[in-house]
């Protein structure tokens, strides 16, 4: 059986809205929008959806139960992925030239793959990710039916919504990247955008877990 018409139509509302909260998902993905473009952008977003798979796998197997059980465990995840974060934050705000808004051949600092793992790492290390995947995805799942076809439909659903608000931030965001203003102020975006990843990264690093051991 999968999920029923009411429980999935209440899951999409609750994703549709608390994606489009501005959060660590939604910062991440215009700060690296602006400072990279859109299809760093993307690259991002899809990072974040990548994360959220994870837990959904997790969430079949039972994992995320037991990883929100393990205090230390998690701190771990977490600490790790705010520090990652950060150093990428410290580096951009530190940045004296910031890259050129056409970017030919990437680097290190503009390659997608670090736009993909700062979207990843974002959504693993996330306390409220790992909370809502072991509280409140649950809700929506009735343990007498196939529970892995729910989970799969469930995760559908929220990767189509997740990736697709992002998708419309990124698309604000490089217009407004792509305006005159905004070249001329390329450096203080470059800072701005490390200023965000830092943030994003005490965010994280402050946010508590439901349970305290």
């Amino acid at each position: 059986m999968s999920v029923a018409g009411g429980a999935l139509l209440a899951f999409v509302i609750l994703e549709f809205t608390l994606c489009l909260i501005p959060g660590p998902a939604v910062l991440l993905t215009v700060s690296t929008a602006l400072r990279r473009g859109a299809a760093r952008g993307m690259a991002a977003a899809a990072g974040i959806v990548a994360g959220n798979t994870l837990y959904f796998a997790l969430s079949a197997l039972g994992v995320v139960a037991v990883l929100l059980a393990s205090y230390q465990a998690f701190t771990i995840v977490k600490w790790a992925g705010a520090a990652y974060l950060a150093f990428l934050g410290i580096r951009s705000l530190f940045v004296r030239t910031a890259p050129p808004l056409d970017i030919g051949t990437p680097s290190a600092a503009t390659d997608p793959r670090v736009a993909f793992s700062s979207g990843f790492v974002t959504q693993v290390a996330n306390p409220k990710a790992i909370v809502f995947f072991a509280a409140i995805l649950p809700q929506f799942v009735d343990p007498h039916g196939n529970v892995p076809l729910q989970l799969l439909v469930l995760a559908v659903a929220s990767q189509a919504i997740e990736f697709g608000v992002l998708s419309g931030y990124v698309v604000a965001a490089e217009r407004v990247r792509r305006s005159s203003l905004a070249g001329r102020a390329a450096l203080w975006i470059e800072r701005l955008g490390g200023a965000i990843l830092i943030a994003i990264a005490v965010r994280i690093a402050r946010e508590p877990l439901v349970a305290t051991p």
